[in-house]
């Protein structure tokens, strides 16, 4: 039984890290089957929701369009002529996470899990981040990209998880006091970044 969130700056393996660790620890690794959940319970095409999810005024303004269309979220109803807000959807994802987290096990990536599960006594919080040049240098030599794609995907990844975090939850994702373990991932390869994680997974079972 084993129960981690993942948060990762761009550049720090952190999807890399998330599979590793997930099939180390024998848990379900839950990245793309949170916003697959969602799109399956508001009709929304898995593609829209695969390439748009945790984007601000993006899927997100969809998805609420959505909800009007469906009235309703988890059984609940939405009285006619309240259109949903912001609340509505962030409601869905924690609830989603949530529901996955009872189990005691998974390996959740991204969309405040850390902030969500904050008061579950059995979670690991991990934040894998590094200096952003050592990132951007990194994705280029991992993902052979070229310096200004690089670059452009650091400011836009980066740009819209820090701000869901301060829109959704008035938070710094950078914020060390979220997290159990924060670690530098462009000084440590994925492997030894999971390495990292269990030695803490187990450290907290004791």
């Amino acid at each position: 039984m084993a129960l981690v969130t993942i948060s990762a700056a761009y550049g720090a393996q952190g999807s890399e890290t998330g599979h590793k660790l997930a099939e180390r620890l024998g848990v379900p690794f839950l990245d793309r089957a949170i916003p697959v959940e969602v799109a399956d319970r508001l009709a929304v095409p898995l593609e829209e929701a695969e390439t748009r999810d945790e984007t601000p005024g993006g899927f997100v303004d969809r998805l609420l369009g959505s909800f009007m269309q469906m009235g309703g979220l988890y059984g609940a109803t939405i009285p006619p002529g309240d259109a949903p807000d912001e609340a509505a959807f962030r409601l869905a994802t924690e609830e989603i996470i949530r529901k996955h987290a009872e189990s005691g096990s998974g390996v959740i990536i991204g969309r405040a899990g850390m902030i969500v599960l904050a008061d579950n006594p059995e979670v690991v919080r991990v934040r894998l981040g590094g200096p952003r040049e050592a990132r951007i240098e990194q994705a280029m030599r991992l993902h052979d990209l070229s310096r200004g794609e690089a670059e452009r995907q650091a400011r836009e990844n980066d740009g819209v998880r820090e701000a869901w975090i301060q829109r959704f939850y008035g938070r710094d994702v950078k914020d060390p006091s979220l997290y159990d373990l924060v670690v530098n991932a462009t000084r440590f390869d994925a492997d030894a970044c999971v390495e990292l994680i269990v030695t803490a997974v187990e450290a907290r079972r004791r």
